[in-house]
């Protein structure tokens, strides 16, 4: 009997983990002959197995090998593009805050002719601090290469990769202008997100308040713009284990998910429920596009279509389908650390709590509300932690030991902050309520980082370790399966 953790119930999972592997080898290994060719010849033989059930599954895997190999070839040569040696003239439009550092103020630019994307830095004076989202400047400068800067098991060109870069440019005072330029030959998607970045920074104009720890936490839950925190305030976050709240993702779409369905009425269900699905598809565009929210968006749209014909809404399929349609967006997202912490704290969840649920009894749950919240909290973030700390050592060196009680103080925060920002864009002036929530949790969460032994640090695994650490805890998982169906 196959294990009802994944079984026949989940039929997307090997070739999600098939594209995958494809895609790790084609970012390491060169395809010595055309792969439109191999995957052609692949799905025609597939096509040919379809009496023996067995090898036509093995061809399969190998079809989704080759997608994933093909797709992350074709992207990377997109993104390595020969740049002239010399300076050159070009028009761009700014796509990102401004950062500023002690000698440049660091700006995402995008090219109006190419549709590129560069990392700028402009020298640090009067008007490079005013630039803005969506402002056009005219810049002739020397662009760069994308660095091959190594730290630890941070690469740098690859994360430039993952989020689109070509390469990058440093420019002088003297050698750019602002100036209207023409969005004509920019994709019609770019555009789109450059309308909801421009509108994102106007709603931080009016949920900004006095205290900037406040006004930073505020725009990072809500809005993903991390520009205004601090190196001290990220550190407090990471050492106590609140780090995910900072970074959006499931948790904070499906708390303005359950908001707004607040206002759903039964009458128009399906139509409140399409209705519910574009707002959070607009609010994906309004924070960016970053992976973990689009992975979230996509497992929410699939909720809310499974909720209509009452069919089971989130499940390991679910999840593996999300992760083929991300990775065939853009397959470097497979190396990106919040695809892996998003999606291995989903897997964990949807893995490991309905384990939980086996060995305690629903019917004494139901009749002990406020006993059941604090299982299912104990629960998921026991789960998530499972999920995402041998990544979290691996990549941060560290394991924060307090993680359970700072979800029970962050999740509801959270909630309140999210809840309360929403109304503060419409109501500025509750804000004083806002910032007296946030002041709370950033105090607290003080006082926890400041408690010896609050976090592990100096952890540094091998990727093997991981990987064994992981094969360790679905072990268990699968025991505990097992355990429980033969009871």
């Amino acid at each position: 009997m196959k294990s009802r953790l994944i079984g026949n119930k989940s039929p997307l999972v090997l070739p999600a983990c098939s594209m995958m592997v494809g895609i790790v080898v084609g970012a390491y290994v060169t395809a010595p002959v055309p792969l439109w060719g191999l995957l052609a010849a692949a799905v025609i033989l597939t096509l040919l197995l379809w009496r023996w059930a067995l090898a036509q599954s093995v061809a399969v895997m190998v079809c989704f090998v080759l997608l994933g190999w093909l797709l992350v070839d074709r992207q990377q040569r997109l993104l390595r593009v020969d740049w002239p040696e010399g300076e050159v003239s070009y028009e761009a439009v700014v796509v990102s805050e401004p950062v500023e550092k002690p000698k440049t103020v660091a700006v995402d630019i995008l090219l109006t002719e190419s549709g590129r994307r560069l990392k700028c830095y402009l020298h640090k004076d009067g008007r490079s601090c005013s630039v803005r989202i969506g402002d056009g400047l005219r810049i002739r400068s020397r662009i760069r290469q994308n660095s091959d800067w190594r730290r630890g098991t941070f690469d740098y060109r690859r994360y430039l990769e993952i989020h689109g870069f070509t390469g990058s440019t440093f420019v002088a005072g003297w050698k750019w202008q602002k100036a209207e330029v023409s969005l004509a030959h920019v994709s019609r998607l770019e555009r789109t997100r450059l309308y909801f970045l421009k509108l994102r920074s106007r709603l931080l104009e009016r949920i900004r308040v006095d205290d900037e720890a406040a006004y930073a936490v505020v725009a990072a839950m809500t809005l993903g713009d991390k520009s205004a925190l601090t190196q001290e305030l990220k550190e407090v976050y990471a050492v106590t284990g609140a780090s995910h709240v900072l970074a959006l993702s499931g948790l904070h779409l499906g708390i303005i998910y359950g908001f707004l369905s607040l206002f759903v009425f039964s009458r128009w269900r399906s139509l409140m429920q399409v209705l519910l699905v574009l707002s959070i598809w607009a609010f994906v565009f309004l924070v960016g596009l970053p992976t973990s929210v689009v992975r979230s968006a996509l497992m929410l749209s699939v909720y809310a279509l499974c909720s209509l014909g009452h069919r089971e809404r989130m499940s390991v399929n679910t999840l593996a389908f999300t992760a083929i349609v991300v990775l065939t967006v853009n397959p470097q997202s497979l190396f990106d650390v919040g695809f892996q912490l998003s999606f291995m704290a989903v897997l964990a969840i949807l893995v490991v709590v309905p384990l939980t649920d086996r060995f305690v009894s629903q019917a004494y749950l139901q009749s002990h509300r406020c006993l059941k919240w604090l299982w299912g909290m104990t629960a998921v973030s026991v789960a998530a932690q499972l999920g995402v700390a041998p990544l979290i050592a691996y990549y941060f060196w560290r394991f924060s030991v307090c993680f359970l009680l700072t979800n029970f103080i962050v999740v509801p925060a959270a909630t309140l902050i999210i809840m309360l920002s929403l109304t503060v864009m419409v109501v500025p002036s509750l804000a004083y309520i806002l910032i007296y929530i946030v002041g709370w949790q950033n105090t607290i969460l003080t006082k926890m980082a400041a408690i010896p032994g609050a976090s592990i640090d100096g952890l540094h695994p091998s990727l093997l370790q991981v990987a064994m650490v992981y094969v360790v805890i679905a072990s268990v998982c699968l025991l505990a399966d097992r355990c429980y169906r033969g009871r």
